[in-house]
Order: structure tokens, then C-alpha cells, then sequence
């Protein structure tokens, strides 16, 4: 029987393993078994992680926009300012809102005093209305 010799397919595919393991530390970045498990892991945590990053911002805009809201006013929440926006038909994202939180304080302001003050004159006509009738 003639002996035969492995070709290059595996080794190319070892090669490529190991190059995506190279950061990594000890046994991890050196043997063959341990490399391809620790790259399955690597994967998974990324693909996690991709998801949880969204949330980390989204609660992070959150606690920014809830920071300045709650800053001058007292009673007055993140809750409601965000209900209000909805309200109003004002089509602000959190992240928009959170930049201008951070960046131009007075502009903020004056969103949130526009939302207060339409929510008064709403009021006062209501109460208008119902001393008519």
C-alpha cells in the first residue's frame, strides 16, 4: 500500500484557526482543539454581545435624558417627558435627545418647556369647555 501524504487543505484550515486565536493567551493560542473551541466561544460572546450593546446604550441615553429632566424641575420625570413627546408628535429618538441633553443644555430646555406649555393650554381650554357646558 502506497502512503499517502496530507495534503495542505487541513493545514491551511489549522493556519487560519490559529491566526484568529493569536491574541489569544497560552494553550489557547497554540493547540489545535483548544484553538477551535475558544473561536466557537469567541463567536457566540460577540454575537451576544452585539444585541446587549444596544441595550447598554439605550439604558445609558435613558439615564442621561432622565438626569437633566429631573435637573431643574421637581416632579417632573423621564416617564412623562417621553410621554408627552409621543403626545405632541414630536419625533425625537433618545439617542438625539440624550446629545442634546449633554451638549446644548438650553435647547433641551426649551423642548421640554414647549411640551409643558402646550400641556397647560390644553388644560385651559378643557377647563374652558367644561364651564360652558
Amino acid at each position: 500500500m502506497t502512503r499517502v501524504k496530507r495534503g495542505y487543505t487541513a493545514r491551511r484550515r489549522r493556519k487560519k484557526i490559529c491566526l484568529f486565536a493569536s491574541t489569544f493567551r497560552g494553550a489557547h493560542s497554540r493547540l489545535t482543539r483548544m484553538t477551535t473551541q475558544q473561536r466557537m466561544r469567541a463567536l457566540v460572546s460577540s454575537h451576544r454581545d452585539r444585541s446587549r450593546k444596544k441595550r447598554n446604550f439605550r439604558r445609558l441615553w435613558i439615564t442621561r435624558i432622565n438626569a437633566v429632566t429631573h435637573e431643574d424641575r421637581l416632579f417632573y420625570s423621564y416617564s412623562l417627558f417621553i410621554h408627552n413627546l409621543y403626545k405632541r408628535q414630536l419625533l425625537l429618538n433618545r439617542k438625539i435627545l440624550a446629545q442634546i441633553a449633554l451638549s446644548n443644555k438650553n435647547c433641551f430646555d426649551m423642548i421640554s418647556n414647549k411640551i409643558i406649555n402646550q400641556k397647560e393650554n390644553i388644560n385651559q381650554i378643557k377647563d374652558k369647555k367644561n364651564l360652558t357646558s
